[in-house]
């Protein structure tokens, strides 16, 4: 999956990534690992319309990920959760982007995204996501 070095292989679907992602995942510090899983993963090619209209998005390649949910900082007991947390994950920017860029590995720029998204639900600052991802330094 990694090299994708001949042109008439099928590019990884959507299980796939999904798996990059949830590998990402397993390799989060125990301290973290717990409260990732409970937030909900799903895989689709694109970001839909309304979420990209809500977003004010209107290239579709521009959204490579989305955490939807309230941030960890700022939950309360006194919360109803109408639905789960959530990261989404677009396959096909991401696979835009990894080709684009052509430097990094398919499972690096999936963790990336992951990690990224995962970091709004935590309430994440920039130096707690270096902690974990060296992308971000």
């Amino acid at each position: 999956m990694e090299g994708m070095s001949d042109r008439n292989e099928t590019p990884p679907g959507i299980a796939e990534i999904e798996a990059l992602a949830r590998a990402a995942m397993a390799a989060l510090p125990e301290i973290f690992r717990a409260e990732a899983e409970k937030v909900v993963l799903r895989v689709e090619d694109f970001a839909s319309d309304a979420m990209l209209r809500d977003l004010e998005i209107a290239d579709p390649f521009a959204l490579t990920g989305l955490y939807e949910g309230v941030p960890l900082t700022e939950k309360s007991v006194l919360d109803q959760a109408v639905q789960p947390d959530a990261i989404w994950l677009f396959r096909r920017p991401i696979l835009d982007e990894w080709i684009e860029r052509g430097d990094i590995g398919l499972a690096a720029l999936v963790a990336h995204v992951y990690v990224h998204e995962l970091a709004h639900h935590f309430g994440w600052s920039d130096d707690d996501i270096a902690s974990i991802d060296e992308w971000w330094t």
